[in-house]
């Protein structure tokens, strides 16, 4: 009699599955810009405020100094510069050194 051994029999399957595609694409997070805003005080001149404008904001010219040294005086405030924190910072520092009032720095 011919025995044969029956061993049970057990199936793997191997899948293959693919790995996801990396891409070279960067997400940022475009980082908050910030305003540099001027107030009404009783004390700084017409002169000194657009002087001081001319001097710290980049790419100012004596007609824009002007117009937001009128719109300070007739509407209380006046936003004179809007970008990165850092900068903002800078000139808000450096006008506020000259004597101009200033609000505090706030996102755009």
């Amino acid at each position: 009699m011919n025995r044969t051994l029956l061993t049970p029999f057990k199936a793997v399957v191997v899948a293959s599955v693919a790995a996801p595609e990396k891409t070279s694409q960067t997400v940022r997070k475009t980082s908050p810009n910030y305003k540099v805003i001027v107030l009404n005080d009783d004390f700084n001149t017409f002169e000194h405020v657009s002087e001081c404008l001319l001097k710290y904001i980049p790419n100012m010219t004596g007609d824009r100094a002007w117009k937001l040294t009128n719109q300070v005086h007739f509407d209380g405030q006046a936003t004179v510069w809007v970008g990165q924190l850092e900068q903002a910072e800078l000139y808000h520092m450096q006008l506020g050194m000259e004597g101009l009032t200033l609000a505090p720095l706030e996102t755009a």
